[in-house]
Order: structure tokens, then sequence, then C-alpha cells
């Protein structure tokens, strides 16, 4: 039996998975199958092996580490390795702020929303349509991209969602953005919560899940003078768009908007379990001593390998990804001129959306039939979007021109067929 089919007498049926494939290796931009085949991997774990699977000075740092420490405990005591990634991270978001370590980007939401709700005194939360932020029970309550996650849980109460803009589906008008989305606010906290009961607005700065969707700037620049108005605390959760992913470290510095609260996580440590919340110094010297907490985040070896990952997105891989990204997305919008199927194609850097539509309609079964064919071809490509119609491009920040030529070569084989 294959992996798949070990797995299906084993493992709990509600992890569902997006491929049945079973894979032995990995390294760079490919992913190496039972079988032998060499599958060029356009999905990189979901958005977490930014430079690639098995980079050696990850891999190093790692081997490294583990011979030193595995686990003391960051809630008992100090070790290199976390003082010196939080060091790190604190100089990257700005002088001005502190850190905090757990282990996935659920958790980090789930800590940055405690956060706000600590130092305001405040309950409510502003979340978006079309959001994701992860499938713990808070995390879950602000996410709505699918009826799916919530079914049979609850929320979190005070969670209020509001329009995200997507420019395909509502057009900018003489290079406007349709009022409804900044009037929105104002009717909101006239009509159901008063915004001195607002904590904060939670938003991804590029939707992921939902579907790969890029806001306007001035969206992102009212959002933060809302919040500035207000007293509201800006949480950017970019779990998916943060180190290197968009051709900035973060994505907000596309878009010259800065939050009070960022959470990080996936390519973090390309792979091993971390994630942060990064906040402004002033709000974190407020959460009292165990208003917060947990055994395993910000783990020595994790820790290692995060800080051997920022010296390779540093040293040239974030200037790849913006590079890689243009050259892909500029092969992208020109396959659109050919095949009528492909309605739109956005994002930053290497996060770029391929929507697919037949006859102006979303088609999810075309766009499943896309990513079958591809993989059969040895592409491996994920869909997005809420009607899981918008194939997504997640390349390692370390992709080569040549390696997306050969993407490129397979995806037009594919749309020549389907």
């Amino acid at each position: 039996m294959n992996l798949y089919e070990r797995s299906l007498k084993v493992l709990a049926p509600v992890a569902k998975r997006a491929t049945t494939l079973g894979v032995t290796s990995g390294q760079g931009s490919y992913l190496i199958d039972e079988s032998g085949r060499k599958i060029l991997d356009f999905a990189s774990g979901v958005a977490v092996c930014n430079i690639g699977h098995n980079h050696p000075k990850v891999v190093e740092a790692i081997q490294t580490q583990t011979k030193e420490l595995i686990h003391a405990g960051h809630n008992v005591v100090y070790y290199e390795s976390y003082v010196a990634l939080a060091e790190r991270l604190t100089a990257l978001n700005g002088p001005d702020s502190m850190v905090y370590f757990s282990n996935s980007g659920a958790e980090a939401n789930d800590g940055a929303i405690k956060l706000a709700k600590y130092v305001t005194k405040r309950h409510a939360i502003i979340s978006f349509k079309s959001s994701f932020h992860g499938r713990t029970i808070g995390a879950m309550s602000l996410t709505a991209s699918s009826a799916a996650y919530r079914k049979n849980y609850g929320t979190m109460p005070d969670v209020y969602f509001l329009d995200y803009p997507n420019i395909y589906r509502d057009p900018l008008v003489d290079g406007k953005l349709n009022a409804h989305y900044f009037d929105q606010f104002d009717a909101l906290f006239s009509q159901l919560v008063v915004p001195t009961d607002v904590a904060a607005i939670i938003l991804e700065p590029v939707q992921g899940e939902g579907g790969y969707i890029v806001p306007p700037k001035e969206f992102l620049v009212y959002v933060r003078e809302i919040c500035d108005k207000y007293g509201i605390q800006l949480i950017f959760d970019e779990v998916q768009t943060g180190f290197g992913r968009t051709g900035k470290l973060f994505a907000s510095q596309n878009f010259e908007v800065e939050p009070d609260i960022r959470t990080v996580a996936k390519g973090i440590a390309s792979g091993l379990p971390l994630s942060a919340i990064l906040a402004k110094k002033s709000l974190m010297t407020q959460w009292a001593p165990g208003a917060h907490g947990g055994t395993f985040g910000g783990n020595p070896v994790a820790c290692a390998a995060a800080l051997a990952t920022l010296d390779v997105l540093e040293g040239g891989a974030i200037d790849n990804a913006a590079i890689q990204g243009d050259y892909l997305k500029q092969a992208l919008l020109a396959l659109q001129k050919e095949y009528p199927i492909i309605a739109d194609v956005r994002g930053l850097g290497l996060m770029i959306g391929m929507e697919i539509e037949s006859d102006g309609k979303a088609d999810a079964a075309k766009t499943a039939a896309i990513l079958s064919e591809a993989l059969d071809r040895g592409l491996l490509l994920l869909s997005c979007g809420t009607d899981h119609n918008v194939v997504r491009f997640i390349a390692p920040t370390t992709v080569s021109k040549e390696e997306i030529d050969e993407a490129l070569a397979i995806l037009k084989a594919v749309l020549d067929h389907v």
C-alpha cells in the first residue's frame, strides 16, 4: 500500500488534503514522490517553505541546535536562539516593538486578539468577509471564507464582518474605490457597535484563502485612519503574506501602512512550528505576566531555523521573489489573452492568483481539473477563493526563471487540454 492508502486506516478524515500524493523528500523547488518522480512544487507547503525545501543553511542550523538544546521551556529559562530571534524580528518590525512566540498562525491570531482586548479593555472585533485567520475557536470566529469551518462549533461573540474590496469583482471607477467600502464603517458604528467598544480590526493585507485578493492602498490607509481616530488596534495577519512572500519582508511594506500588532507564522522557520506576535512596546508592556502563555512557543530548534531562514531571505531571496514574481505574473497575464477561462491574474511577489471562469461564472470544476492534470504532468498547485476557482502560485522565493518556465510550459499544456 502507498502512503495515502495506509493513511485511510489511521488518520482522521477531518484533516482534508488537497491531493493523494505521497512524498519521500524535497530539495529546493522540488518534491520527490514515492515512485521517485520529481514534482515542481509551487505550493511550498502552503506558503511555508518560502526558501524552498531543506535549504542547506536551515538544515545546518537545525542540526547544530539539536546537538546543544532541543527544549528547556521559554517560560522557565532563556536561551540564545530565542533571544537572538526576538532581537532580530523586533529590529525588522520596528525598534519600538516587542515579540511573543507561539507555534502556529491560529495561536498567534488568538494571542493578538487577547492582547488587543486586554490593553483596550474592549470586547468587539472587526474582521472581513472572505478572510481566513485559523481554526481554533477564537481564530475561526474571525474567519469568513467558508461556513464549513464553523459548522457545529459556535463562535466567539462580538465579531463583526465588513466587505473586503475585490477590484476584480467591483472595479475601480476613475481610479477610485467604491465608496461603500469606506461608508460601511460608519454604518456599522451607528447600527451595531459603537467604535469605543471595538478592541481591534484584523485583516490580511492580501487575503489568502479568500482568493489572493489585493486591496487598493487607499483602503488600508483608511482603515489605519479609522483605528487612529477611535483608539482601535490594527492587526495585520501576515501568517501567509510574511517572510518574502509578496516581494517584501512584510506585505504591509507594499502599502506603506503599518499595524499596531502583526502576526506571522508559516514561512518564519521553513517548516518548523513557530509563530510570533509583533506589537508596539507600549502595548506589550501592558500585557501582564501570566495573561497569556504556552509550553512550546519559541522552541530552540525552531528559532534557530528562523534565524537561518532570515539570513537567506535578507541575503537576496526577497529581491528574487519580487523579480521572479513579476516575471511569472506577466507570463500569466499573457496566457490570459490566449485562454478565455483565465478571468483574472493578480497578486504581489510570489503570491499570485489566477481566477478561472466559464461563461462569466466561477468554475470550480475546471479549476480542480487544472490542478489535477498539472500534478499528473509534474507541477503541484493549490486552489483558493470562496468559489474554489482561483489557482494559486506559491513558488519559493528562491525559485529560478528556468523553474518558472518549466511550470509555465506545464500549465500551457494543461490549458490546451482541459
